[in-house]
């Protein structure tokens, strides 16, 4: 049968790419793709034996790559299996370069992608090799110093392969990772945020239910807690509620979520940051670690469903309380995240629904049948979004994010979405006054296409507003307003394309069993002819208005402005889709007529509106060739004939527009073309060799679209049903998705008939130019500079027109350019042409010819550019072209996946997109296999074009270079190695030796080398030979002639090499002792470059920068470099001397002697066993770990007998499995003689004990960099710690004289100096004896004291830093001199405020890194600061603020946690409130003191003094803390009430606006359901309170906490109607103020629906209203007055509770309101707001309100609203 070889026996592909099979040639793939697997297979597992990673295992494991995207997954599930595991074991080898092994890990995510192709059955991968490899690169210890290096996307390919393989980890993963990560969950500690991303990341969720008690059952409660638990959003909460998300999406149905519904929404309606409340004090910035939205979004939707569906319930109240934030008019920095969610929440729904419904079977569990989303879930969950989304489009940000929500909503529920959205867009279409609403309403309407037009059992009557649409939009095909126009064209193309125009009225007398609702579609569809006459006219009108002469001065240019070239693009693109989609009759009477007429009646310019009509005629031809061919080519080819024959030279407009109209109307299938063959061949053989350049050039242009018609292959019809629209019933075909498995392509392939006349075309018009080219070069028949570019023209249309039938160049390989084991061969891939070898092979002759005129032009003239130009293109073509640019190919591709994008319909499955869009897509498929050319053969053909394109790049003209420098670029990243023959070449002209060149060839040359560090050419940067030739040379140029550091273009273009170098180095692995020379040999070579003198130094810098990035962690660097860069470290330039302290840093890191480590059981130490289960915290067991002073190691054996661990974080939530801790027992050796040093060592060793060196790198260290942005370097630091770490304390007596007289010095530099050395000194002395130690204390505690004494604003943070980097990761028994030197009394009061105030930060920043082991120095602490507490100065108050939190943090009530040996805050708070009794007795408090010390010592003005400092602890806990004392906090609420001032005024004094900060921040704190009843206790009690600012203030308290607790609240009903009760009780305060906060509260609790407006409600506001006022002469009643006043407040609460509609009841309530318009005052104040406030909500949507209102109810409203006081 000729199809191939048979498939072997039982060879079931995992899962082919389909549109293969779609191909004319597909019965070739089959073979094609068997042996390249084949050979892939056997290359690949050859390499990997061989041990050949580079170039055999990368080269065949890209070609694996390629397979992937040419033939999917087509291979069998052993062979799949297979390469998972070679590829695993490749990415986890320990050190592989980190390229290869990030490429290996793209490849095997590829591998990976389909989970449902391999079940956890066929494949399990071990989890702890991804996760060392994972932990080495993204916590890697030695990356900060320079000696490893990544590449930039590590991480996020890393993560990405983790989440591919995480399905496939073995059932006992989940234990192993717990025990693993259990130990680092300390949550004081940095490492919590790794411990907790760690298992957001590794921790599987996808597991068959009988696994999941070894699974997610293992953490879940436990980490539910502790999420439940913790406040303030620290920054792990966000990895934890990723992984809870994914927990809910991957087991729904399994994991019962109900008791934490109202918890979540809380939360995240929290996270969403929305500003609330009067005042509208945001959170500080430090609470904005909010919620990753994709995963909220996966949350909520796996929450829905299920009995009773509760989260439903939440969703809705939380969109009700979030709606008005989306409407138009309301915008700020949280309006991204809240379009975000409204986005993604309906895609989301639409993919579980998917999953649930209609997703193919395969090995992951199902969703019980229970919890699957039914129907009425669905309809709910529209009802919840319509309101919010209906608003947001009108967004300012654009429509896009409610088009797509709106799109999958109406995939859900089509009889809930679409009809709103109509209504909408009629009226847009009637209105002329807001084009944007008509293009917003539009563009909504495009993504609901599909399911409006579908027949569609739940909402049949859509299709009958398809006529009706498309007849309205046409006005908006508008040649004044550009955008309409576009949206406009969109939307008749997206509708035409889903809908056959075709006339079936008479169908229902002929079919007898059509429904109502068919008989009127056909009846309707009678209209389409209609239709497109108008839709023409407007088309052609839009042409007139858009002629050159009209849109353009005199002066202008003729080019296409960029609007007028897409106005171009969209009318051609919706031509061709209305003409293809419509019946034959339609098309043959009318448009194709019409559109001739219009074509030929006019002399159209050639430039804007000629190119649009000409446009639009091929538009008409493509859709019925043979018909359109026969009205426009004789008509055109015997104008053309009649003007040729008559007068030559003239330019003529006739002709150019028709020549213009003929080489776009022959872009049809070649097929027709044939009968036409002798007009065309004889009109192109006179028009491309007419004078005028504009002429021939429209010739060339059809030369090249005939022989494409004639050459390609190409489907030749889009319609949306296959065979045509002649079937009787069209309107059933309406909306249908094509079938991938009966497509019915038609292809044009071209045959025996077509190629001849190419061939034919070819020898008529090819050949005789190329043989005038070579007269030209043999000075035979020389041509003027135009004759040779009409030359270049035809040639290069020629090659673009016939490429893909001319075979590719070929030849002998260029032979030795890379030593390997294995056959590194090209895949030949069959495009469906087989090429003839007995015709002439035109594109060697072109490219012989073009290579002589090139070297004859750079020799004769070289000024030619444009000459220049197009050769270089024909050169590019020549190697590339066989059909198709991969530009073209790239935006083709990128609008192919737009358009599926709006009309995919995600819910029913995969492929379900429309005919056209699918053959769209085998095409792209044919396309595609013609670009793949990566790791091709480099031929010697191919080498003499690249010298070429080198002499090109390097010659005079710098456009002329950047052309050629770009296709070299190119070149490069296709054909295998070829930059090993380049590089050299290029060098050659850089080198200081080559002393002929010019500047614009060192130029030039250098560009290429950019060009090999561009992302195309990588593989040249990562080859030892190429690395180590380019980069000494790149130093070795600085001495080259053509070299000036005057011209700043050179020095730019250096810094961008070096830049570039920098940003794309990652190390390169060494693996044989080869490598290992080459290694050496580079450094070697760099430093022989350092020596010499003449190199000018920006040369010298860059040969620093190379030499540092060739630190290593699996080698030292050669002694001679060691040297270098310790002599560097005093050099005069202070780059270098960075680069040097970097460098010595990493070298001290590379010597040092490993230490020994022996493993503990902690139950041995403190002989008490943990008890089972989780135990967190302070504990007997974990006692011994505690900073304690009566047992402290202050001599020899009591510092070697105790066990140290230096973890801060270890024992406190439970022991790792094996604690590692440097051995006690063994002695360490105390110095390293000199004998035993290796040469590196010596080479340091040597120049820090010389005096004069220190002296020096002193003076530098302590010179200012910058001056005032200094500040402590930890380059330096590490730089110190390495030398006393790795030499004990040898250098210490040469340092010390300089620390001493640096620490007295008060300069900022200087301070800053002693800092680094001392921080370097304490940490790098951690391993030494006791001996040494204690000596090195007796000398640091006096330098300290005097440092301190000397403190300034410039360096006291610097000595914070020092402190904290000393501290962090030491166990603190170790350091206990320097913590009671640090706690010896920081407040003495000498040296004044800022000392005190400097003093308490150093110490806070030791002991917040030491957390919860030193309870004892917290409580001394505390114990003296207590009695300080009443401070005068500002800045010392805020700093014991401060540092209270850090002493209070270890506090926590988190599950499991003991209670802590650390202060403990409610007893705190009772002392305090204890010294705070005399303010509550007081009525006003006033602030007594001020900043100048008297020496009052009342009870008050203390009590004052103290308040003050509480404020400032209370707001500095407010978002540190991990858990707020709520109860304690409550104590202190009255307090806080009397002080707060109301009104925002900055010029109250510091104690009210501290407290007013404090209430605002208390009110945003996160409740927990225990709490409620004692807060509103609280509120109750301020509610008495005589002070009416007190009342106030709670009122803004409330709203504030009601929003940030919504769901909390709501789940406990009694306490919502306290609520209800005490907003009402405050709507009848006296005071004015109070009842007017009262009803804005009341109108906001409605709006989120906190109560319902209910009845009862509504009686007893309506009573109030109705008191009876008594008609006094004198006073009013004020009790009554405020009755009144009250119900009139509470009615205008409710109306202002729905600013953008137009509830039921709110009609009668307006009413009731205007009967108070003439209430004495303040009631018509308020009558009067409301009303206006009304007009102004609710105006932009009036015409839709008034339908809410009767006759009579309208006429008092237009009264009521347009009342006479707007015209007085």
């Amino acid at each position: 049968c000729g199809t191939g070889p048979p498939r072997p026996q039982g060879f079931i592909p995992q899962k082919e790419i389909v549109y293969n099979g779609l191909l004319p040639y597909s019965d070739r793939l089959d073979r094609e793709a068997t042996e390249l697997l084949a050979e892939i297979k056997a290359n690949l597992s050859r390499a990997v034996l061989l041990r050949e990673l580079w170039p055999g295992v990368a080269f065949w494991s890209n070609k694996l790559f390629s397979f992937l995207k040419l033939y999917g997954r087509r291979f069998s599930k052993e062979d799949h299996i297979l390469f998972i595991k070679l590829l695993y074991e490749l990415v986890t080898l320990p050190n592989l370069e980190p390229h290869m092994m990030q490429s290996y890990a793209k490849l095997l995510i590829q591998l990976l992608k389909k989970k449902e192709l391999l079940s956890r059955d066929d494949l399990q991968l071990p989890w702890r090799p991804l996760y060392d490899l994972y932990d080495r690169v993204v916590y890697s210890k030695n990356e900060h110093l320079g000696l490893i290096w990544f590449p930039n996307s590590v991480d996020h390919i890393l993560k990405a392969l983790i989440k591919s393989c995480r399905l496939y980890f073995p059932v006992s993963s989940t234990k192993e990772m717990l025990d693993e990560w259990r130990p680092l969950l300390c949550v004081f500690d940095n490492i919590m945020q790794k411990a907790i991303s760690n298992m957001e990341l590794f921790l599987p969720t996808i597991m068959p239910p009988e696994e999941h008690s070894q699974s997610f059952q293992l953490w879940f409660n436990e980490l539910m807690n502790l999420w439940m638990s913790v406040q303030n959003q620290p920054s792990w909460e966000g990895h934890l509620v990723n992984l809870f998300a994914r927990l809910a999406n991957d087991d729904i149905g399994y994991v019962d979520w109900t008791p934490y519904i109202p918890t979540i929404f809380t939360r995240i309606l929290r996270s969403l940051n929305l500003p609330v409340g009067v005042s509208h004090m945001v959170a500080p910035r430090y609470l904005t670690n909010s919620y990753d939205i994709g995963h909220l979004v996966l949350w909520i939707t796996a929450l829905l469903g299920g009995p009773g569906n509760p989260a439903q319930k939440e969703l809705t109240c939380l969109f009700n309380s979030i709606a008005s934030f989306y409407h138009p008019s309301n915008h700020g920095r949280w309006q991204a995240r809240l379009m975000r969610l409204l986005q993604r929440l309906p895609a989301c729904v639409v993919r579980r629904v998917h999953r649930e419904r209609h997703a193919v079977p395969s090995w992951i569990t199902l969703v019980p049948e229970c919890q699957r989303l039914t129907d009425e879930d669905l309809q709910e969950f529209t009802r919840s979004l319509t309101g919010a989304t209906l608003q947001a489009m009108f967004s300012k940000t654009g429509s896009t994010d409610a088009a797509f929500a709106l799109q999958n909503l109406a995939l859900l529920t089509p009889e809930l979405t679409i009809p709103p959205v109509l209504e909408k867009t009629y009226a847009a279409m009637e209105t002329l006054t807001e084009p944007h609403t008509l293009t917003a309403t539009l563009s909504c309407m495009i993504g609901m296409a599909r399911s409006l037009v579908s027949p569609n059992s739940h909402y049949p009557e859509g299709r009958g507003h398809v006529l009706p649409l498309l007849m309205g939009s046409l006005p908006g095909v508008d040649p004044n307003d550009f955008s309409k126009c576009m949206i406009t064209f969109q939307f008749i193309a997206t509708f035409t394309t889903l809908v056959p125009l075709v006339d079936c009225s008479s169908a229902p007398s002929q079919h007898s069993d059509l429904t109502e609702i068919e008989k009127n579609l056909c009846f309707a569809s009678a209209e389409f002819e209609d239709f497109i006459l108008q839709f023409l006219d407007r088309c052609f009108a839009l042409i007139d208005s858009s002629t050159l002469e009209q849109t353009r001065d005199e002066m202008e240019t003729d080019t296409q402005t960029q609007l007028e070239s897409l106005v171009e693009l969209g009318l051609s693109s919706t031509v061709s889709t209305v003409l293809t989609q419509c019946s034959t009759e339609i098309y043959k009477v009318m448009a194709l007529q019409k559109v001739f007429n219009f074509a030929t009646a006019n002399i159209f310019e050639t430039c804007v509106s000629g190119r649009m009509v000409a446009d639009m005629c091929r538009a008409a031809a493509k859709c019925h060739p043979a018909e359109s061919l026969r009205l426009f080519v004789p008509h055109c080819c015997s104008i053309i004939f009649h003007i040729t024959d008559s007068h030559e030279d003239e330019l003529d407009k006739e002709l150019l527009w028709n020549l213009q109209l003929l080489s776009e109307v022959t872009r049809v299938d070649g097929e027709q073309l044939l009968k036409y063959q002798g007009d065309l061949e004889r009109i192109l053989c006179v028009c491309v060799r007419l004078r005028c350049k504009r002429a021939y050039t429209l010739a060339c242009s059809l030369l090249e679209h005939t022989l494409r018609s004639l050459s390609l292959i190409y489907p030749t019809e889009y319609r949306s049903t296959s065979g045509g629209f002649d079937t009787d019933l069209p309107i059933r075909d309406w909306g249908r998705a094509g079938d991938v498995a009966d497509l019915g392509v038609c292809w044009h392939v071209p045959d025996q008939e077509e190629e001849n006349f190419v061939f034919q075309l070819l020898s008529r018009l090819l050949h005789p130019e190329l043989q005038r080219i070579k007269g030209h070069v043999s000075g035979d028949q020389p041509m003027s500079r135009e004759e040779l570019l009409q030359s270049l023209a035809i040639v290069q249309h020629c090659l673009l027109g016939a490429g893909s039938l001319l075979p590719p160049l070929d030849g002998p390989h260029v032979s030795d350019l890379v030593p390997s084991m294995v056959n590194l061969g090209e895949i030949k891939l069959h495009i469906g042409v087989d090429y003839d070898d007995s015709r002439e092979n035109y594109r060697v002759s072109i490219c012989q010819t073009m290579r002589l005129l090139l070297h004859h032009i750079l020799e004769h003239s070289e000024d030619d550019t444009k000459s220049l130009f197009v050769i270089i293109k024909i050169i590019s073509d020549l190697m590339f072209f066989r059909g198709t640019h991969k530009k073209d190919f790239d935006s083709r591709w990128k609008s192919f996946t737009l358009v599926k994008k709006s009309m995919e319909n995600r819910l029913h499955g995969k492929k379900q997109h429309i005919r056209a869009l699918l053959i769209d897509r085998v095409l792209l498929q044919h396309e595609m296999r013609k670009l793949v050319v990566d790791g091709s053969v480099y031929k010697v053909v191919h080498q003499e074009l690249l010298c070429d394109l080198l002499l090109l790049s390097t010659s005079t003209y710098s456009q002329v270079r950047s052309r050629a420098q770009h296709v070299l670029t190119a070149t490069l990243g296709t054909f295998s190695f070829s930059y090993r023959d380049l590089i050299p070449r290029t060098l050659q002209l850089l080198s200081p030796q080559h002393t002929t060149g010019t500047q614009q060839q060192f130029k030039g040359a250098l560009y290429c080398l950019l060009g090999l560090h561009s992302s195309l050419g990588l593989a040249g940067a990562r080859d030892w030979d190429c690395v180590g030739e380019v980069w000494p040379a790149l130093v070795r140029c600085g001495l080259s002639p053509s070299m000036t550091l005057e011209k700043q273009s050179i020095c730019g273009l250096l810094d961008e090499i070096t830049d570039r170098i920098h940003r794309q180095h990652d190390t390169i692995g060494i693996y044989f002792t080869v490598s290992n020379m080459k290694y050496e040999k580079l450094v070697n070579d760099l430093l022989d470059c350092l020596e010499d003198s003449n190199l000018p130094w920006k040369f010298e810098h860059m040969a620093a920068d190379l030499l540092s990035l060739q630190l290593r962690e699996d080698h030292p660097l050669p002694p001679d470099a060691v040297l270098y860069f310790t002599q560097s470290l005093i050099h005069d330039s202070i780059s270098i001397r960075k680069v040097a302290i970097s460098a010595v840093a990493g070298i001290l890191k590379q010597l040092k002697r490993p230490r020994k480590k022996v493993a503990v059981k902690p139950s041995d130490i403190s002989g008490i066993e943990d008890p089972e289960g989780v135990c967190v915290g302070d504990r007997e067991g974990n006692r011994w770990l505690q900073y304690d002073s009566n047992n402290l190691p202050l001599s020899e054996e009591q510092w070697d007998s105790q066990p140290y661990v230096e973890k801060t974080h270890w024992g406190y939530y439970s022991w790792p499995r094996e604690m590692m801790i440097h051995a006690a027992s063994e002695k360490p050796k105390d110095d390293l003689t000199y004998e035993e040093m290796s040469e590196g060592e010596k080479i340091i060793f040597e120049y820090f004990s010389d005096p004069e060196f220190i002296d020096q790198l002193i003076e530098f260290l302590s010179l200012e960099d910058r001056k005032g942005k200094d500040s402590f370097n930890p380059r330096r630091f590490c730089l110190f710690k390495g030398l006393f770490c790795n030499y004990g304390d040898m250098f210490l007596p040469l340092l010390w004289p300089h620390l001493e007289q640096l620490a007295s010095d008060p300069h900022e530099s200087s301070q800053r100096c002693v800092c680094e050395i001392t921080a370097g000194l304490i940490r790098g002395s951690k391993l030494w004896s006791f001996s040494k130690v204690d000596r090195l204390w007796q000398l640091l505690c006096p330098l300290i004291r005097t440092a301190l004494t000397n403190i300034t604003v410039e360096s006291y943070t610097d000595w914070g830093t020092c402190i904290a980097t000393a501290c962090e990761g030491r166990d603190p028994r170790k350091l206990h001199w320097l913590f009671e030197l640090l706690m010896e009394s920081p407040l003495s009061g000498e040296g004044g405020s800022f000392r005190d105030a400097s003093l308490l930060y150093v110490l806070q920043g030791g002991l917040a890194q030491q957390q919860w082991r030193v309870s004892e120095l917290l409580h001394r602490l505390l114990a003296y600061l207590e009695p300080k507490l009443t401070q005068v100065y500002k800045n010392v108050r805020e700093r014991i603020g401060s540092v209270l939190t850090y002493i209070f943090m270890i506090d926590v009530a988190l599950p499991h946690t003991g209670p802590t040996s650390s202060p403990h805050v409610a007893e705190f708070v009772t002392r305090v409130l204890e010294q705070l009794k005399p303010l509550t007795s007081e009525l006003e408090i006033h602030n007594h003191v001020h900043e100048e010390n008297t020496q009052e010592t009342d009870e008050c003005t203390q009590a004052v003094k103290l308040l003050k400092t509480v404020l400032k602890w209370l707001m500095a806990s407010a978002g540190r803390t991990f858990t707020t004392p709520v109860q304690q906090q409550l104590q202190l609420l009255p307090l806080l009430f009397k002080i707060a001032p109301v009104e925002i005024d900055e010029s109250y004094d510091e104690m009210k606006q501290d407290a007013r900060m404090c209430l605002s921040l208390m009110s945003q704190g996160l409740l927990y359901p225990e709490h409620i009843p004692l807060v509103l206790a609280a509120l109750e009690e301020m509610a008495g309170s005589r002070s009416w600012h007190a009342r106030f203030s709670v009122l803004t308290y409330l709203q504030i906490m009601v929003f940030y607790n919504l769901f909390t609240l709501l789940s406990v009903p009694a306490e919502v109607l306290r609520i209800r009760k005490l907003v009402m009780q405050l709507l009848l305060d006296e005071q004015l103020e109070v009842r007017d906060m009262a009803g804005t509260t009341l109108s906001g609790l409605l709006q989120c629906q906190f109560f319902p407006l209910d009845p009862s409600l509504q009686t007893q506001l309506q009573t109030l209203s109705q008191t009876y006022l008594p008609k006094a002469r004198g006073e009013l009643a004020s009790t009554d007055l405020v009755r009144r006043h009250a119900g009139v407040l509470g009615f205008s609460a409710c109306i202002l509770s729905s600013p953008y509609d137009v509830p039921d009841w709110m009609p009668q309530i307006l009413m009731d309101l205007s009967d108070h318009l003439n209430d004495p005052q303040p009631i018509e104040m308020t009558v009067k707001k409301t009303l206006s406030e009304f007009r102004r909500t609710h105006h932009d949507n009036w015409q839709e309100h008034r339908q809410c209102f009767t006759d009579d109810q309208l006429l008092v409203l237009t009264d009521l609203l347009v009342s006479p006081c707007y015209y007085a």
